[in-house]
């Protein structure tokens, strides 16, 4: 039909063949099965030129209509990943959820008002597959699995930290093995039961902790700590805003904990939206090189 609508506006096969990029031979072939399919004559053919029959003139302007609204068609779906629209579902830990991802999803749906997120916070490792989300936060606990493809966002670094008044009045550890007499707030999720591990210039050191206070939520514990509950097992994109005014302190600053990643995971088998492209994308550059948190608390440390 498209051949047909060329032929018939330019008069002549040549033309038609040369700006539809064609064969002359390949546009009169295509122009004969139409005529054939339709057991009528189109065209009238001469050596000087092309015109239309009565039954050509009036398959002309349905054909024009429909040729109009296919490349309308090819050119919506061309431009499809230019409007995000739709239901996002983003499943993320609870305490980063909340302190970070909300604040990003806002600011990412805001030049896209056909995009509807729906943000699941939860700190169980739920399989994105499983549950239809179309991505997951997830910090560590990186399933080793075929079905997942995993981007990495962020370094995820832990803390220790307790309130200047928890620490006056029980003291300030100075190893790690001191935390066996502390109050310790525990995250139920570290692999390791109430193990804490630590290192030092190649040093390392184990410790069980005595969990007084134990909680599958990061923030449950962050605020039990600021009430002066005992020593906290948290993370600076937790922590950093009171790490920095003073109102949390670093508990055995010098050791380092295990470093686990922010990671964004999505479904490797099917084709990335380009909504959820677009977000991986904008998180990356919100959260690299250095995440905001952690870059504040090397410029308080600066100062």
């Amino acid at each position: 039909m498209e051949i047909f609508v060329e032929v018939a506006r330019q008069r002549s096969f040549s033309e038609a063949a040369r700006r539809l990029g064609l064969s002359r031979a390949m546009v009169s072939k295509h122009i004969l099965q139409l005529e054939e399919k339709l057991n009528a004559r189109l065209l009238h053919r001469s050596t000087r030129e092309v015109s239309l029959t009565d039954a050509g003139q009036a398959y002309l302007a349905p054909c024009e209509a429909a040729v109009r609204q296919a490349q309308e068609a090819a050119r919506i779906v061309a431009h499809a990943g230019d409007t995000l629209a739709g239901p996002l579902r983003i499943q993320a830990p609870s305490s980063f959820g909340v302190t970070w991802l909300a604040d990003a999803l806002a600011r990412f749906s805001l030049p896209h008002p056909q995009l509807t997120p729906l943000l699941h916070v939860d700190d169980a490792l739920l399989d994105p597959i499983a549950h239809g989300f179309d991505l997951t936060i997830r910090v560590g606990g990186i399933p080793d699995s075929r079905a997942l493809a995993i981007r990495p966002l962020a370094p995820c670094r832990a803390v220790l930290c307790a309130t200047p008044a928890y620490l006056q009045r029980h003291g300030t550890p100075r190893e790690p093995g001191d935390l066996a007499v502390h109050r310790c707030l525990h995250f139920s999720h570290l692999t390791d039961g109430t193990a804490w591990h630590f290192e030092r210039a190649g040093e390392r050191r184990t410790v069980h902790v005595n969990a007084t206070f134990t909680s599958n939520n990061g923030l449950v514990l962050h605020h039990a700590a600021l009430q002066d509950a005992g020593i906290v097992y948290s993370t600076t994109f937790l922590a950093w805003r009171e790490l920095q005014a003073g109102t949390l302190v670093a508990v055995l600053p010098d050791w380092q904990l295990p470093l686990n990643h922010l990671s964004a995971l999505y479904p490797a088998s099917s084709r990335l939206s380009p909504k959820v492209r677009k977000l991986i994308d904008f998180l990356v550059a919100e959260y690299q090189p250095v995440p905001p948190w952690d870059a504040a608390l090397v410029l308080e440390h600066e100062r």
